[in-house]
């Protein structure tokens, strides 16, 4: 005994969390929204500082090459040093832009821009700040000078590492030879607010998406778990055998097969229950009467009096007829029973009705002297089947009749409420024993009659059928004086 605890202990421990499936998918695909986010933006970041370099760099060797071809005449005759492209480079070097670029500040230029000769040697500098050093050890000046492409990036002076400096050189050339370089130098950080910038949007973008992609997941995984809770739903109800409204599934259509599958399965199994329940049924019913019907027909074989045939006969002719009452309404039960919802729906004005029902019954409350009351407003209607609202109710007054006390009263009232419409039909007489107050609506159950007639038992279960198919209710009770039946009509 200890063992078995001690493992169901474990098991209880060790057992996984019951998570709707349609949450489970919307974990799964956050997760996959996060990496998918991660790995996007983690490579996007990376790639964006040195593309806006390269670009950068790329507009240098243009820049480069243009001031090479424009410096090449003066280079050539040895009058850089005092012209007018030197004196025009230092005052490029001092100008002030004052643009706003993409919401960035430019007031200074960035760009510096030095001439060297064929050694190496600083002719022109537009921020008048290395003339006659030797540049011949850097690398943009050194690979220029001998052919290739000179390009560095130094680390500014006094500043930190991050801030480093692009060096871009083009060759000045003159008769085809090489007599100076050109180079063009910018900062790396007057880019950084650019690529700020364009991280900041990108990481923006990105949030905005993954939540948006969240909020769609989130949708679709709660109609996922609509649509299975739904289904769930009426895969109960029909295992109860209720009446349920089979779900319509417009985007998840795989679901709306299953539901048809769960119909179907259903119908087939309700129509071999209905077949082996209703000929058992039927067969213990139809026992009495036709044990009636043959032993009055034996003993009308026999000598009998005038009056005794005449008493068998008439038995014959009762005990048939209650046969007939019985399969008619056996097969009425089986048709409403297999009813999975109304076919349509109609205002039914509830007066008229009332009034039609109760002057079928006339001879009946004649014979017993019953006084038959019925109040219902002229306006009070409801939304239904109108012959099955009809033949409930035509149960319903044929039960009052069979109880109400000779001289006594039979009530129909209509109430009508916010949202719903309540039809009770009293009966004056004896109340329903406790013990079978909660069997009178079960097939085949019967109360018996001050008259001796046995009905069919089918009279209630028929009228609780019908307010099944009205999503209502059937509510029976005793109250002083008799007993009152009462149809709720839900109001849509």
């Amino acid at each position: 005994m200890s063992q078995s605890n001690d493992r169901s202990w474990v098991d209880k421990l060790f057992q996984w969390p019951r998570i709707p499936l349609g949450l489970r998918l919307f974990l799964l695909y956050v997760v996959v929204v996060a990496l998918t986010t991660y790995v996007i933006s983690s490579t996007v970041m990376r790639e964006i500082k040195p593309t806006v370099r390269q670009v950068s760099e790329e507009t240098l060797v243009d820049m480069a090459n243009l001031l090479a071809t424009l410096a090449a005449p003066y280079l050539q005759q040895d009058t850089l040093s005092g012209s007018e492209f030197a004196e025009l480079l230092s005052h490029f070097g001092q100008r002030a832009p004052n643009a706003a670029i993409w919401g960035v500040d430019k007031s200074s230029i960035n760009h510096r821009i030095y001439i060297t000769d064929a050694n190496g040697i600083v002719l022109v500098d537009s921020w008048q700040r290395d003339v006659g050093a030797d540049f011949s050890r850097w690398n943009d000046v050194y690979l220029t000078l001998r052919g290739e492409y000179g390009a560095r990036s130094s680390i500014q002076e006094g500043e930190e590492p991050s801030s480093t400096v692009m060096h871009v050189a083009a060759p000045i050339r003159a008769d085809g030879e090489i007599i100076g370089s050109v180079t063009v130098a910018k900062a790396n950080r007057s880019v950084q607010p650019f690529i700020d910038k364009a991280k900041y949007r990108v990481l923006t973008w990105l949030v905005v998406m993954s939540v948006v992609a969240l909020l769609l997941g989130a949708l679709i995984a709660w109609r996922i778990n609509t649509a299975l809770d739904k289904l769930a739903n009426y895969a109960a109800k029909l295992g109860r055998g209720e009446k349920a409204r089979q779900p319509v599934f417009r985007i998840f259509y795989e679901y709306g097969q299953l539901s048809e599958a769960l119909a179907a399965m259903r119908a087939k199994l309700d129509g071999k229950n209905y077949v082996e329940q209703y000929v058992q049924t039927l067969t213990h019913e139809l026992k009495s009467p036709l044990s009636a019907i043959k032993g009055a027909s034996e003993l009308l074989q026999t000598p009998l009096t005038e009056q005794k045939q005449q008493l068998f006969a008439s038995n014959i002719e009762k005990e048939s007829e209650r046969m007939q009452q019985l399969i008619d309404n056996l097969l009425a039960l089986a048709r409403l029973e297999k009813q999975p919802q109304l076919q349509s729906k109609e205002l039914i004005e509830l007066a008229p009705l009332i009034n039609r029902v109760c002057e079928s019954m006339l001879a009946t409350s004649t014979q017993k002297r019953v006084q038959m009351q019925v109040n219902c407003d002229p306006g009070q209607s409801l939304l239904g089947d109108a012959f099955l609202v009809q033949q409930a109710l035509y149960n319903l007054l044929e039960n009052a009749l069979d109880f109400v006390v000779v001289g006594g009263e039979v009530n129909v009232s209509v109430q009508t409420e916010a949202d719903r419409t309540l039809i009770q039909v009293f009966n004056q007489g004896a109340t329903i024993p406790d013990y079978a107050l909660s069997k009178v609506c079960e097939r085949f159950y019967s109360l018996p009659r001050d008259n001796g007639h046995k009905s069919s038992g089918l009279g209630l279960t028929f009228v609780e059928q019908i307010m099944q198919l009205h999503q209502g209710e059937l509510h029976i009770a005793n109250v002083p004086g008799g007993v009152r039946v009462t149809l709720i009509f839900t109001t849509p």
